[in-house]
């Protein structure tokens, strides 16, 4: 008689390469304690790694489509530079088997929001074309400009929902990071289910400090988790903090039973 399979998990979980990659951890035993732990996937690390996640099991579901954050495709002067990164990255995603790309809109710079808009729009018009051929989705990342990336341009969900009612394409949506979003809107399981089918991945943290999510912060992750698979989410949930223990498994292992819902 079959084993009975075990059901698949509600969420499917990844973590930023450099969040538990410390205290002694080498590469090859974090990518095997992740498969072991059960996460879906390592996001965001080294190339030369991600053969190595994948024969582990585990996908690699995101990584940074364009360069920095403070030369990015606000302003104008930066779209040939962005364009070509962007463009690059595509065709490495699609070699690698990896659908989802992150980018960085960058910051205002006295710029206003309706022209932060505009400039955001024409940029993305020559790069999501290639992205729907390619099979790849482009997520400009929403982050908080009160705490830690001041002046950013992409910090409300309704700006983002703007720029993918403009794009309208299947190759645009949003990196909904719940920790930069608590600092700037709250009401993080209303706004998550009315804009769930414009979210292509998830970033998490705990608020304040950008620390575990645990019972020292003020979001209660059970409750956001359940929110978004009932939403009907079948992306990624990336975390993306510090963690406090320098027990890197029990780290690992702690995180990810608060997100298995």
């Amino acid at each position: 008689m079959a084993e009975p399979q075990a059901p698949a998990r509600r969420i499917k979980q990844s973590f930023s390469w450099g969040v538990y990659l410390k205290h002694g951890m080498t590469p090859e035993k974090l990518i095997q304690t992740a498969a072991d732990v059960g996460f879906a996937s390592i996001e965001m690390g080294p190339e030369e790694h991600w053969k190595a996640i994948q024969d582990a099991g585990m996908q690699v579901a995101i990584f940074v489509g364009n360069g920095s954050l403070g030369n990015a495709f606000t302003n104008p002067d930066n779209w040939d530079r962005n364009e070509k990164e962007v463009l690059a990255n595509i065709e490495k995603a699609q070699a690698y088997g990896i659908d989802t790309l992150l980018l960085l809109t960058g910051n205002r710079e006295g710029r206003s929001d309706a022209e932060c808009l505009d400039n955001c729009t024409t940029f993305l018009q020559r790069v999501v074309g290639p992205a729907e051929q390619a099979g790849i989705r482009i997520c400009p990342e929403l982050l908080n400009s009160k705490v830690n990336h001041p002046d950013y341009f992409l910090d409300h969900t309704a700006l983002g929902a703007e720029l993918c009612s403009r794009l309208a394409s299947p190759a645009l949506g949003l990196l909904y990071d719940i920790y930069h979003m608590q600092i700037m809107e709250g009401d993080l399981i209303r706004t998550i289910t009315e804009n769930i089918d414009l979210i292509g991945h998830f970033h998490t943290g705990g608020n304040p400090g950008r620390r575990d999510m645990d019972d020292e912060q003020e979001i209660y992750y059970p409750a956001v988790m359940r929110a978004i698979a009932d939403a009907g989410y079948q992306g990624y949930v990336g975390h993306e903090f510090g963690p406090k223990d320098e027990d890197i498994v029990a780290a690992m292992k702690r995180n990810f039973a608060v997100c298995d819902v």
